[in-house]
Parts: C-alpha cells; sequence; structure tokens
C-alpha cells in the first residue's frame, strides 16, 4: 500500500525568502552591522571553552539571565527560544485547543497565520484601515464576535513599519479574554514597549529577538516574556534542549553589553532616517505615491509596478528588497554604501 499524506501536511508550503548571492541585501531587516573587535575576541575566547560532547542548558540561563538585566524585567518570567519562530509555534500549539479561533491583524508577520494550520485552528483576520493602522475597539469587537482565544499580532508591525502606541495596545490587552501574543521584535527602534509592565497581566506574553538590534540573526534566538504562571507553561512545553550552546554563548556575551544593544540600535535608527531623506525626492515628484512613517529599522513605500522595481533591481543591480503585491516594496536601513545603492538604483528606475 502507498503512504498518503493527510490534507494539512499534502498542502504546506514552505516560508519563500530570495535565495541567491546578491551584492545589496536589504530584503530581511537584518543589521548590517557585525560584532565589534572587543566582542568577537570575547566570543572566540569562550568558543573555546564549550564541552561540545554535552547538552546544552535546558534554561539557557546565562542569556535569559543577561536578557532580563539589559531590559529590566525579572529571570523568572523568561524563556528562550531556537528564535521567535519556534516560541511563536511553541505558544498556539500549547495554549489553543483544536479548533479554536486565533486572530491576526493584517497585514503583519506571514507567519503568524501559517501555524495555526500546523495546529489545526481557526485564522480570523482582521483587516487594518487604509493607513495601516489597528482600530482597538473593531479589533475587540471582532476578537469577541468570534470567539477568539489568541490575538497575536507586530508593534512595531512588520512588514507596514507602523506602531501602535502603548496606551493603545494596553487597551487591547484589557479589552479581552483571549491570551495575548505581541511581538516586540522591532521595539529596539521605539520606546512604546511593555516589558516592564509584563507581569501585571495575566493573558499577556512579549516576544523579543535577538536577530534586529542586536545583529545576531544567525545565532537564531527568541525569547518570551510573561507572567510566572505563562511562562511556566512555556518551559513546560517547548523542547528540552531547543537553544543550543553557541547561540546561548555568543547571545550571553552580546547581550551582557548593553551599551553595544543602544549603539546598534542608534546606527540602524540612523540608517532608516537616512534612507528616508534619500527618497524624499521622489516622493515629492510622485515617483513614489506614499512612504509610511516608520517605529522600525525599514522603509515601507508604494509605488505602482512594485514588482516590476523589484525584478529590476534584482536583474540589473545586483539588489534585493522585499515585494508585497502590485504596489509596496520594504526595504531594509543598510550601511551607508548600500543606501546608496539602492538609492542611486531607484533614482534611474523611476
Amino acid at each position: 500500500m502507498t503512504y498518503q499524506c493527510g490534507e494539512k501536511a499534502s498542502t504546506l508550503q514552505p516560508y519563500d525568502p530570495v535565495e541567491g548571492t546578491y551584492d545589496v541585501r536589504l530584503d530581511a531587516n537584518e543589521s548590517y552591522m557585525l560584532p565589534d573587535e572587543k566582542t568577537k575576541q570575547a566570543m572566540a575566547a569562550a568558543l573555546d571553552t564549550l564541552s561540545f560532547n554535552r547538552y546544552p542548558d535546558p534554561l539557557a540561563t546565562a542569556p535569559c539571565a543577561a536578557f532580563a538585566r539589559m531590559y529590566g524585567v525579572s529571570t523568572d518570567c523568561v524563556t528562550a527560544g531556537n528564535g521567535s519562530d519556534e516560541l511563536i509555534s511553541v505558544i498556539m500549539s500549547t495554549f489553543l485547543q483544536k479548533g479554536e479561533a486565533m486572530m491576526v491583524l493584517m497585514p503583519d508577520f506571514s507567519m503568524y497565520k501559517f501555524y495555526t494550520h500546523i495546529t489545526e485552528n481557526r485564522a480570523v483576520v482582521y483587516e487594518k484601515n487604509a493607513d495601516l493602522q489597528i482600530d482597538v475597539d473593531e479589533a475587540l469587537a471582532l476578537a469577541k464576535a468570534e470567539n477568539v482565544r489568541l490575538i497575536v499580532f507586530s508593534n512595531p508591525c512588520n512588514p507596514t513599519s507602523v506602531g501602535l502606541d502603548r496606551e493603545h495596545v494596553r487597551r487591547l490587552i484589557t479589552g479581552t479574554d483571549a491570551l495575548v501574543v505581541l511581538d516586540e521584535a522591532y521595539m529596539d527602534f521605539w520606546d512604546q514597549s511593555l516589558l516592564d509592565e509584563v507581569e501585571r497581566y495575566d493573558n499577556l506574553i512579549i516576544l523579543r529577538t535577538a536577530s534586529k538590534a542586536l545583529g545576531l540573526a544567525a545565532v537564531r534566538l527568541g525569547f518570551a516574556v510573561a507572567n510566572r504562571r505563562l511562562t511556566g507553561i512555556i518551559r513546560a512545553a517547548k523542547s528540552p534542549y531547543n537553544v543550543n550552546m553557541v547561540t546561548q554563548t555568543l547571545a550571553a556575551i552580546a547581550l551582557d553589553d548593553p551599551d553595544y544593544q543602544r549603539r546598534c540600535a542608534a546606527a540602524l535608527i540612523a540608517s532608516r532616517e537616512a534612507l528616508a531623506v534619500g527618497l524624499q525626492p521622489l516622493l515629492d515628484a510622485g515617483k513614489i505615491t506614499r512612504m509610511y512613517p516608520s517605529c522600525t529599522n525599514f522603509v515601507l513605500l508604494e509605488l505602482p509596478n512594485a514588482r516590476r522595481v523589484f525584478e529590476k533591481l534584482k536583474a540589473d543591480y545586483s539588489i534585493v528588497v522585499r515585494c508585497f503585491g502590485d504596489t509596496r516594496l520594504r526595504i531594509t536601513g543598510g550601511s551607508p554604501a548600500e543606501n546608496a545603492a539602492v538609492l542611486a538604483a531607484l533614482s534611474e528606475i523611476l
């Protein structure tokens, strides 16, 4: 007899990043910065001390403690994951019963909705308004009408670059009996975090990452921050040795230097601002129809024939950005040379 996959497995499509080698990559919101020489030397020395024949610390104590010190939260409220993606998957599979509804606020990070397919849950989609803003009252009304048990959204938002201020986020959390998963992956570039309030709520999990401001996308490390009860559940649900010792060691060193994080975040904000200033003449000339105000390390543009522009950047200039449909491009702030290259290319194409 021939094995046949069930519908859930047979309809899966893998995440589809741009592949290949390009001179300039501004598509994945990565940091263009590498650790400074002092940090790299400390990392190299630490790697020499590892016992590679042993399993890693199951609680990733060192990076969790360093994260807690950097952001002023209790270590008892922090769980480490193999990137935020693993934590999203663990949270959804743990806190949702089969068939329950989860709400996403679109446009937003595409993987949120993907995981509902894996966990066999119903995805309720709240559509943001024309300015890509969230109307909290409308979102709460939809969540209540659809009996939503989990609400997940990024703030500031990827891919829109738009942020929802702290007071509106509080209203959303307190206005529902659903679990709220607040993805603050880009909050190092803004000042509206709720990390210092996380223990006040019985229905809040905040996600953070080492991939953006810290520039450690290669090591794959994310954090879930919640009250002690929710943290205990997440720790019980995750796999025992989910964060490898190399990641734990390297990340703990970077996280133990708050000045490093602040320098990186400031440089990436400056890069985004320089990119926005460079794009302004194209906006003024009507070649770009809209540039959204950004709270992140990237800008989101609306322009006619965005897909054609995306393809020409790749084919003719060896530059990759992110394309959404036929009308939007997302461009990460890069190094001065990378920003100059994409601005020059866009000026020629448009």
